[in-house]
């Protein structure tokens, strides 16, 4: 049983050795409980709290670039989202040959969680050049601290242990649980009490799963519980007043519940191996680690300049090879769909991550290929099979990686994840009412508001002018304030600061009629503001500024509210809470299949390698099939129910277990022994590859952020066509890629050669 949480390092084949020695042990380290090492339940808590940091950032990203205080149009953002993901998954190789070769898995494990712990605290800074830091150091914690924990895993059992597999069993459960559990403790945080508050919860997590890897087995023992009974009562008391919600929380927490004292009874008989994970015999640890840190502080250096694209050289523009002028025009709205498509590929690719990636890319190829020219006919059509599925692997992580960017979004401003208690009636057309602003609200016009002494008294106060974490609010502009002075920021920071200073606005004819977002001050009190199309960015703000969760504001009724619902804030479900879906049907469903796959084994059924890829791509496009019905069967207002967005995660998941686990053990099948390490580094590369392609396909679902003036996020009615029209595409290329796979499958499974013999010394691979 492989990776279930997306492609990542396979932690008994291959990339970091760390534990060579342990292949050739004939016993079990160290006591045992319920069969398997003691150490594994440490392993398993520490990457636990690792996973809930890392998928509990992720759950944040797309919506604090988008809404916080970066204010990244989509395009932007995923630009951003794809090149982040794509590194983060090309580090685990380097990590674990570093680790392999000179520091050992442990030492690697701390610094990566070191590094990550730092990048998730340096998120909660609102610059710029903090946010594109923390993106650098959590690329490369996840380097050092992915492959070599997973490595350490395979080294607690011997090579040929019936019971290895479970135990890996029990790691990908642990895996799991942190990745289902993180958006409803971050993501639900984040939301609702504010982004450094999610981040900061990241944080604690990733300081947790490091302390339970470095501290005596009885300290391990004590954070262990404390930390779980810390999490459990936050899943139970912060949570959205929703049934289904409510059950996936509790559910959560029972199963961390257990978890924790099965972890401390194991515990009790023994922790980690003092030996385990030690440096290679003969390694000069401290020149090493030495080097590794210089080049570490480089390597985090390069990552910032690849993952902002340069931008704070260029005016906050990511630099690109291609002039914009050209690709602005090859994409032009008078241009052919071809083109446009080309223009987008074009501006990503021509960025500095997008040119690192697709020149490593075509090199890896063109080796590859210079190599398979000097290969016997057995091995190079093992490596036919190889590239060809790895290609397929690459399509269907480009589609699938649309969850957390894309998909992401798609929840946030087109499902409807708000229970409401009753709606709006004609008869209060005219009306004011007092409400808490919901997601029911988007898409409806609000009339005209006065800033009371209420509502200023109940407004959070800037304590800090010097930073950018301002105490606004969304103004229309009205002809009776012309010539009134506002407090607001600058564009941007004047040459050399870092921050947007606050500044004095007044506001001229020209304003009228435009929104802008200004720090309210005690002379604006009576003022009022004109009426707009209440967006996701109003709602965003307003929940930014206001001291009390369950706040209210005026809502002067306007006719195209009859039908408005109107709801508790509490019972309104976060955007990011359905980042649990997926990892939460692997928990489930993941067991089911590992069964399922014996079973037919046994009875000589078992599909084939490139079958399962075909399932598993034909699955995928199933799933995109269900969000674009949704979009499709979407109501006036543009919001889609959730059961489509559920049923949707359902299929991508079993489409990932269908193809996800048996990915990895292909290539180490079928490589030739003496090229495994460089075909293995060539998969990750893919992998990475399909990452920055899945921002750019996200990319076809952007939308902008209005003109003049501040920049709004679009109303529902104006975004749902746009999502469902690009997933009704992936639907269709995931299908049609599974179905050619399908057709290929006979050719593929003959090429690999299943009974022929291996030639370990690579002798005959390559024809001498």
């Amino acid at each position: 049983m492989n990776r279930f949480r997306g492609p990542q390092l396979s932690p008994d084949q291959g990339g970091s050795g760390g534990g060579a020695a342990a292949d050739f042990e004939t016993e079990i380290r160290g006591a045992t409980f319920a069969g398997h090492p003691t150490g594994l339940f440490a392993l398993f808590f520490a990457e636990m709290w690792e996973r809930f940091s890392y998928y509990g950032m992720r759950a944040l990203l797309i919506f604090y670039m988008t809404k916080g205080f970066l204010q990244f149009d989509d395009d932007m953002a995923y630009g951003i989202y794809g090149a982040y993901t794509a590194l983060v998954y090309m580090t685990p190789f380097f990590g674990g040959m570093i680790a392999d070769r000179y520091l050992g898995p442990r030492i690697a494990v701390v610094l990566g969680g070191v590094l990550m712990a730092a990048g998730h605290l340096l998120m909660g800074i609102e610059n710029s050049l903090a946010f594109y830091t923390a993106l650098a150091l959590l690329i490369a914690g996840n380097g050092f601290f992915k492959p070599n924990i997973s490595t350490m895993v395979g080294s607690l059992y011997p090579a040929k242990s019936p019971k290895r597999d479970g135990g890996f069993t029990i790691f990908y459960i642990g895996i799991n649980l942190g990745a289902a559990m993180s958006p409803l403790l971050c993501g639900y945080i984040g939301e609702t009490e504010g982004w450094h508050w999610g981040f900061g919860l990241a944080t604690i997590g990733m300081l947790v799963g490091l302390a339970t890897f470095v501290m005596p087995t009885l300290l391990s023992q004590g954070l262990i519980l404390i930390a779980a009974a810390a999490a459990t009562y936050g899943l139970i008391y912060y949570r959205p007043d929703n049934a289904f919600t409510s059950a996936a929380n509790y559910v959560m927490a029972v199963a961390l519940a257990f978890g924790a004292i099965s972890a401390v009874i194991a515990l009790s008989k023994g922790g980690l191996p003092s030996s385990m994970g030690l440096p290679p015999k003969g390694a000069n640890v401290p020149k090493a680690l030495g080097i590794t840190l210089v080049g570490t502080l480089v390597s985090i250096v390069v990552f910032t300049l690849l993952v902002s694209g340069l931008s704070m050289f260029n005016n906050g523009v990511p630099v690109s090879v291609v002039p914009d002028s050209y690709i602005k025009s090859l994409g032009a709205d008078d241009q052919t769909a071809v083109n446009k498509v080309l223009s987008v590929l074009l501006g990503e690719i021509s960025k500095p991550a997008g040119l690192v990636l697709s020149i490593t890319g075509i090199l890896a190829l063109g080796y590859l290929g210079w190599e398979m020219t000097r290969m016997g006919k057995i091995a190079r059509e093992r490596m036919q099979v190889v590239l060809i599925l790895t290609f397929f692997s690459f399509l269907f992580w480009a589609f699938f990686e649309q969850a957390g960017s894309s998909l992401n979004n798609f929840t946030d401003r087109n499902v409807d994840r708000v229970t409401e208690t009753r709606t709006v009636a004609q008869e209060e057309v005219g009306q004011s009412i007092r409400l808490q602003p919901t997601q029911e609200q988007l898409g409806f016009s609000r009339g005209p508001w006065t800033l009371t002494r209420e509502t200023f008294d109940a407004l959070k106060k800037d304590e800090n002018l010097e930073d950018e974490k301002d105490i606004a609010l969304l103004w229309v502009v009205t002809a009776e304030q012309v010539g009134r002075t506002m407090k607001v920021r600058e564009d941007k920071p004047a040459e050399g600061a870092t921050a947007r200073k606050l500044v004095d606005r007044t506001l001229a004819e020209g304003d009228i009629g435009q929104t802008i977002r200004f720090v309210p001050t005690e002379d604006w009190i009576g003022q009022t503001s004109g009426g707009a199309m209440f967006t996701l960015t109003h709602l965003t703000v307003l929940r930014e500024v206001f001291s009390e969760p369950a706040f209210e504001i005026d809502w002067n009724v306007q006719p195209d509210n009859v039908g408005m619902g109107v709801a508790e804030q509490k019972s309104e479900i976060p955007a990011s809470f359905f980042q649990a879906i997926n990892p939460g049907f692997i928990m489930i469903l993941g067991l089911v299949f590992t069964t399922l796959w014996t079973i037919l084994a046994n009875l000589r059924l078992e599909p084939s390698t490139p079958i399962k890829f075909s399932l598993g791509l034909i699955q995928l496009g199933l799933g995109f099939y269900c969000f674009y019905m949704g979009a499709a069967a979407a109501t006036e207002r543009g919001m889609v129910a959730i059961p489509y967005l559920v049923f949707g995660y359902l299929f991508q998941t079993t489409g990932e277990l269908c193809l996800s686990p048996v990915g990895l053990s292909m290539v180490t099948k079928l490589a030739p022994k003496v090229l495994v390490s460089t075909v293995m580094g060539s998969w990750f590369l893919a992998t990475a590859l399909s990452q920055y392609l899945a921002g750019i396909i996200s990319k076809f679902t952007a939308v902008g952020h209005g003109g003049e003036g501040e920049k709004l996020i679009p109303v529902p009615s104006e975004t749902v066509n746009v999502y469902g029209g690009v997933y009704y595409q992936i639907a269709i290329a995931a299908m049609i890629a599974g179905g050619i796979c399908l057709l290929l499958s006979p050719v593929l499974s003959y090429w690999m050669h299943k009974d022929a013999e291996t030639d370990d010394d690579g002798g005959s691979a390559r024809g001498h």
